[in-house]
């Protein structure tokens, strides 16, 4: 009985070494996700820390590429301080994961004020030219999230660029896509996006972070079973007399 539930708790361990490499490569993409979604709204959200979930969960991808070549050896060679070593990793990456959890949910509190602050500035440096990097987001953000403006398109009135160009018109990406000829004109506001831009930026950075939180927690869970059947395992070789005689037999065959 005791030599059943071992082989069913090392299947499981087997099973989850493959899971974690199939982890590490979400791990790293999400991560990889945040870091280029985070390079096209940098200019709204000034705060670098924002990165800090995004780089630790693609080094807890990166162990557990380790952590599954470890388990596999680990089980496959019935190698208790292997086991050991295993439950212990995977404690820290949970334990990291859960600081992970806790990082995404400060800095995602965080955002609406950082963008509150940040985007009346980005729209008041805007100057209409692609070499220009915040006219580069700006229009960028515009089309990709299909609104104009912070709060609507009325707010291009008290830019500076609006000012100096004194043409009565927003920039071609306030333009739906459906209308054709387009080019900005106020004096046909029904051609332009109605929504603000600022609500939804907001709305997805705060996106961006629930992704990395639930894959955090997602994957802590998976690691909590991991450490719970290494724990077995280990305990039941320890306590078993006949596994630990089956085990010698193996290893003199």
């Amino acid at each position: 009985m005791g030599q059943c539930g071992i082989t069913s708790s090392k299947t499981v361990l087997v099973f989850l070494n493959l899971i974690f490499w199939a982890a590490a490569g979400i791990l790293c993409y999400i991560g990889a996700y945040v870091f280029i979604t985070y390079d096209d709204y940098d200019h709204f959200f000034e705060d670098v820390y924002t990165l800090i979930p995004a780089i630790i969960i693609i080094a807890v991808g990166t162990l557990l590429f380790i952590i599954g070549l470890i388990g596999c050896c680990a089980t496959i060679r019935e190698s208790s301080c292997g086991l050991a070593t295993f439950a212990a990793i995977l404690l820290l990456v949970f334990v990291t994961e859960c600081v992970v959890v806790v990082l995404g949910y400060i800095y995602r509190a965080k955002v609406e004020n950082q963008v509150n602050h940040s985007i009346q500035k980005v729209y008041n440096e805007y100057n209409g030219t692609n070499t220009d990097a915040p006219s580069r987001a700006i229009d960028y953000v515009q089309r990709q999230l299909h609104c104009c403006g912070i709060h609507n398109y009325s707010d291009w009135r008290n830019t500076h660029w609006f000012k100096e160009s004194k043409n009565n018109s927003v920039p071609v990406s306030c333009c739906l896509p459906s209308i054709t000829n387009c080019t900005g004109t106020l004096t046909r506001p029904a051609d332009l996006y109605q929504e603000g831009c600022e609500a939804l930026v907001v709305k997805k950075l705060k996106e961006i972070m629930m992704y990395v939180i639930w894959t955090s927690l997602t994957f802590a869970s998976i690691q909590m079973l991991g450490m719970l059947c290494a724990c077995v395992v280990l305990c039941r070789r320890s306590h078993d007399p006949a596994y630990e005689l089956l085990v010698t037999t193996n290893s003199y065959a």
